[in-house]
């Protein structure tokens, strides 16, 4: 490309809603947990490795008959409030700035279930409704 010689309308786009394709075989829920797999489909939350916390769904989409791109999701990075798990896996206000490990479509767990789970995300607060994750895909896979 050449320099500009006159003013340039640039696209932008602010990075607030998201969007992917869907993996097959997935029912993703509005308000879940959403994962990318290293293929780059989207999943709904559940126990798997491989995986990495990418936000939370604001629709709900099925692909359950469809085929891998099938069906497309929005989906919000941020901080949401999600279930802590219970016992040693319990999330605690000591794992802040910690990762946080993925349970199911809205459960997250203090570890990753002796390599069973992925992250979620970095834990950002916990009180007594939940835990606070930041979903943001470039830090939690740098951590």
């Amino acid at each position: 490309m050449t320099a500009l010689t006159t003013d340039r309308n640039t696209p932008r786009h602010d990075g607030e809603l998201r969007h992917g394709l869907v993996a097959a075989a997935s029912l993703i829920y509005a308000g879940s947990i959403v994962l990318r797999a290293a293929d780059g489909y989207l999943h709904e939350g559940h126990t798997a490795t491989g995986l990495v916390g990418v936000g939370r769904a604001e629709a709900r989409v099925d692909n359950r008959l469809g085929a891998d791109g099938d069906e497309d999701l929005t989906y919000r990075p941020g901080i949401f409030r999600f279930a802590n798990s219970a016992g040693a896996d319990g999330i605690t206000f000591a794992d802040v700035g910690e990762l946080a490990f993925v349970v199911d479509d809205q459960t997250v767990a203090k570890t990753d279930g002796t390599t069973t789970r992925s992250p979620a995300g970095i834990i950002d607060g916990v009180d007594a409704n939940g835990v606070w994750v930041r979903f943001d895909e470039a830090l939690t896979k740098a951590s």
